[in-house]
């Protein structure tokens, strides 16, 4: 890869010295002084983040899937993206899907090496039949992990569509994808702790391009997740809130509708049909 791994600036030395030395107010202080960093360099790029929003959508509407893929807190950072969308926003399962080196055993504890696997990563996607007419969204802090970088590289070549979520400029992962998203958030407050920084920018970015595409696809009416799965009673409760207010009803009659018909956007709707 011809990489240098002391120019990455991921993996340069901190801004800080002597952390064992500051009073626990300092500590926090000083790391949320770099957090504020984060969404200054996010608004750098958020033409290229619109551009990757449109191009997800029209794959989606023409039945297409978007896979997540990334190793360590980047890997987990898209299982939790892709877990909270079907919740949310009422997305069947099986149209965001996310893979991490190691399985999802990895989620929970490091799997030893499984990210250094050049092949495992297309051999991950290939257990789902990924076509042509998919999306797959590559994390990776460094750029440079070889689970992610392997599965992009193969994907190109089958003419997948790529996208790179990476906080290192002109990265391998960046010269790989089609679209790299690249936020430069400067060295990490404990050198080289890329769930940090790093991670709480993948994770903002994920936010915005998954709840972006889903107002896309209509999973939101007004302000409202009007297609939210009634999963607990917070959920439901929320709902019944939401049809008090469009319907000016009692919360009574807005409970018994909901639960009737499983969900916000029904009930709207069938209340549109007898108008």
């Amino acid at each position: 890869m011809n990489e240098v791994m002391t120019e990455k600036t991921t993996e340069k030395d901190s801004n800080y010295n002597h952390l064992e030395k500051m009073s626990v107010f300092d500590l926090l202080h000083h790391i949320n002084t770099e957090d504020k960093k984060v969404p200054v360099a996010i608004e750098k790029i958020l033409h290229r983040i619109e551009t990757v929003v449109i191009l997800i959508t029209q794959k989606m509407r023409e039945g297409g899937r978007l896979f997540y893929i990334g190793a360590g807190t980047s890997g987990r950072l898209g299982v939790l993206d892709a877990s909270e969308l079907p919740p949310t926003f009422g997305l069947e399962p099986g149209r965001v899907i996310a893979l991490i080196s190691g399985g999802d055993a990895a989620i929970r504890k490091a799997v030893e090496f499984a990210e250094d696997d050049t092949e495992a990563g297309w051999n991950d996607l290939k257990k789902f039949d990924i076509t042509r007419k998919d999306v797959v969204i590559g994390i990776a802090a460094s750029g440079t992990t070889p689970y992610v970088l392997g599965a992009m590289k193969s994907c190109v070549e089958n003419e997948i569509l790529c996208i790179a979520i990476t906080c290192n400029k002109n990265s391998p992962l960046s010269k790989v994808a089609h679209y790299p998203i690249e936020v430069i958030v400067g060295p990490e407050f404990v050198t080289g702790s890329t769930r940090m920084k790093s991670g709480t920018a993948q994770k903002l970015v994920l936010n915005m391009i998954s709840t972006a595409v889903m107002i896309q696809l209509g999973k939101v009416k007004g302000n409202k997740m009007v297609d939210m799965q009634l999963t607990n009673n917070k959920l439901i409760s929320r709902g019944t809130k939401m049809l008090m207010s469009e319907l000016d009803i009692t919360a009574e009659e807005a409970n018994r509708l909901l639960l009737e018909f499983g969900s916000v956007r029904k009930v709207l709707e069938e209340k549109r049909k007898s108008e």
